[in-house]
């Protein structure tokens, strides 16, 4: 009987130190993996005449940029990596 018992420690001993060496196997691959070389990357975004930036903000991957036109606002959003454009929203007041 207590051998079987010492079997069944064994077991779950062995288990539990398995499923750690698991958890900081992920934990450590998650930090010290890289994505690549991130190069510097240039753009230059062209803005309607007369228009001006009120706000910048970096949201998740996005960089987000608030730009008031001829009294309007508009949101336009780049992606913060390779500063492509990924949207537009533009705000008008209802008639």
């Amino acid at each position: 009987m207590l051998a079987r018992v010492r079997a069944l420690m064994v077991i779950a001993g062995a288990t539990t130190l398995l499923a750690i060496a698991a958890v900081l196997g992920v934990i450590g691959y998650r930090l010290f993996r890289t994505e690549g070389t991130l190069r510097p990357v240039e753009a230059t975004a062209l803005l309607p005449k007369g228009a001006r930036i009120v706000a910048t903000a970096l949201a998740e991957e996005r960089l987000v940029v608030t730009v008031e036109v001829a009294g309007t606002i508009e949101i336009r959003t780049f992606d913060a990596r390779t500063l492509k454009p990924t949207g537009r929203l533009r705000f008008a007041t209802e008639p």
